[in-house]
């Protein structure tokens, strides 16, 4: 009987079983950030600890960073706490920091891969729900809270529950118009948002295949949005010529040496899993979210819900309804936007900005949107301006911002204000969560955001590209 990458991986860096029935657990590398460090580190100082791997720790500023103005200190006091802070325990603890001027810095799960930091056969670990993201590499990735940031700091281990596989197989040809995203928002409709709790998702199938590694970090990325704690494509010649020549990535013939060995560690062939789902590309449509989770979407040729549908719920519907404004039975296309955002770590690397830029370029951003692109790393954003995408950008009438996780959360100044209605091609829509108690999110792709800027409301992209 075969074995599933997860328990590859899981095995090699099993310390012991614990009398919980959990494993104690290694972790291969830890990623972090200024907002759930501070308290984790002032533990350590408080109890006289070390770091106890700062040679398997790596920190960046992202969250609550400014994406226009920042000159420090920042206006927000609270922010350049945080960022103070972390600096300041990365100099004590000898912990690298990617600053806010370091040529290396953007959101967490941007740069860990384009450093090359983020390997095949990893455990990685972070203060942040979007760690799933390193699992498009064949790593065992995770968001961890601050008490268990402070355990990894403190011995490089975690007590983690065992997790079921359901392997999750996306077949055929992807239509034109339809990306990751919209794969991904399907994935979590049709499972549910709680349907992977217990689970790592494995991604696989002809249409994960032929993906480049920014759409699988796509899809891995909102695994957490349909519950599951993992989700992982198995490492492939894509993953091996993605890593190769990166800063931290192997060289030479300990390169070669390191592919045979992240080649063995995919599921083997005759793996058993514990369930296993097919998603047919042919069916998929680009995806909206009408509500207030992930899980709550529609295609765009669709209308509303009304609760009554076989499998919802009902209450749930009408309180997510009410908060979005909405009418049931009324179709999402040509619902006004009044902000359009490109970014966040699920969807601002270069190949997302391309495709975004692809929609706009030659028309104008309608009168009435604010648009913004916010560039997943700092690397991206000079990548992007030697192609000409700001240009491109600023010429349709969007703002382009330096690289944060910005209007993804309510954390820095890019901020909704009143009940603003926002196109997203970030990974939440829940009450409030880019800013404003009232503001309303629909999560898209970054061509279904660049579609709506442009017509003013959600639309189809497909109308607008070839």
């Amino acid at each position: 009987m075969g074995t599933t990458l997860l328990q590859k991986v899981w095995d090699l860096h099993s310390v012991r079983a614990l009398p919980t029935g959990q494993t104690q657990l290694f972790i291969g590398l830890h990623l972090i950030h200024e907002v759930t460090t501070p308290q984790a580190f002032d533990t350590l100082r408080a109890r006289g600890w070390t770091v106890a791997r700062p040679d398997r720790t790596f920190a960046t500023v992202d969250h609550i960073v400014p994406t226009s103005q920042r000159t420090r200190p920042f206006l927000d006091v609270l922010a350049e706490d945080m960022i103070a802070s972390l600096e300041r325990n990365c100099r004590d603890f000898g912990v690298r920091l990617a600053g806010l001027d370091d040529e290396r810095q953007g959101i967490v799960h941007v740069i860990g891969p384009e450093l090359g930091l983020t390997q095949p056969g990893m455990t990685i670990a972070c203060g942040d729900s979007h760690t799933s993201t390193h699992g498009a590499f064949g790593a065992v990735a995770f968001g961890i809270g601050t008490s268990q940031v402070r355990d990894v700091l403190a011995s490089q281990c975690l007590a983690m529950e065992p997790l079921k596989v359901r392997r999750i197989r996306v077949t055929g040809t992807l239509p034109p118009g339809v990306y990751a995203k919209d794969v991904v928002l399907t994935i979590i409709q049709r499972l549910g948002v709680a349907g992977g709790v217990g689970y790592a998702y494995e991604y696989a199938g002809e249409v994960i295949e032929r993906m480049s590694m920014d759409e699988r970090m796509t899809i891995c990325n909102m695994s957490i949005e349909g519950g599951a704690r993992v989700g992982y494509v198995n490492p492939d010649q894509t993953t091996f010529d993605y890593i190769k020549g990166r800063p931290f990535a192997p060289a030479g013939e300990a390169f070669d040496r390191a592919c045979a060995w992240w080649r063995s560690l995919a599921s083997d062939p005759d793996a058993v899993y514990d369930d296993d789902v097919e998603i047919r590309a042919e069916e998929l449509t680009p995806v909206v979210t009408w509500g207030v989770n992930p899980g709550q979407s529609i295609g765009v040729a669709e209308v509303v819900p009304s609760g009554r549908e076989p499998g919802t719920d009902p209450a749930a519907v009408r309180d997510a309804l009410e908060y979005m404004q909405l009418q049931p039975g009324r179709p999402i296309a040509g619902l006004k936007v009044d902000v359009a955002f490109i970014g966040s770590c699920t969807n601002s690397r270069l190949s997302d900005l391309r495709e975004a830029a692809r929609v706009v370029k030659g028309r104008r951003v309608a009168p009435h949107v604010k648009a913004l692109v916010v560039p997943g790393s700092a690397s991206v954003k000079e990548a992007a301006e030697r192609e000409g995408l700001d240009e491109i950008f600023r010429s349709a009438g969007f703002e382009w911002r330096a690289a944060g996780c910005s209007m993804c959360l309510g954390m820095n100044p890019d901020k909704l204000s009143g009940d603003q209605v926002c196109a997203a091609s970030s990974n939440r829509n829940f009450k409030g969560r880019q800013g404003s108690p009232t503001g309303r999110t629909l999560l898209m792709s970054p061509a279904m955001v660049a579609a709506a800027a442009v017509a003013g409301q959600v639309t189809d992209v497909r109308e607008m590209v070839n």
